[in-house]
């Protein structure tokens, strides 16, 4: 079993970057995908994007692309989501999720993930 922790995040202007991390523990991310998902008071938990095992492929929510990448460094079993051009609806706690399953590859559902972190608070503010 996989044990995610996130951190990076903070209050920011809207405009701004942050870089979120996800560190796992446990077991090795090589055997995982992962992605990002993000929660807004009030509402449903929103895929934000993902990233293969090899990191080679990701998929971004038509929401944030163009302004976020996730990147992994297996060796280091991190995840990271560097995000910029920051705007107050990103204001969110960012969840990292892993799935072992590889036919959940890809999938923008956060039932098809079965490890979370705690989450990191994001605060855009205008």
């Amino acid at each position: 079993q996989v044990q995610l922790v996130e951190s990076g995040g903070g209050l920011v202007q809207a405009g701004g970057s942050l870089r979120l991390s996800c560190a796992a523990s446990g077991r090795s991310l090589r055997s995982y995908s992962m992605a990002w998902f993000r929660q807004a008071p009030g509402k449903e938990r929103e895929f934000v994007g993902t990233i293969s095992w090899s990191g080679g492929t990701t998929y971004y929510a038509d929401s944030v692309k163009g302004r976020v990448t996730i990147s992994r460094d297996n060796a280091k079993n991190t995840v990271n989501l560097q995000m910029n051009g920051l705007k107050p609806e990103d204001t969110a706690v960012y969840y990292c999720a892993g799935a072992a399953d590889r036919t959940s590859w890809g999938s923008r559902s956060p039932v098809s993930y079965d490890y979370w972190g705690q989450g990191t608070q994001v605060t855009v503010s205008s």
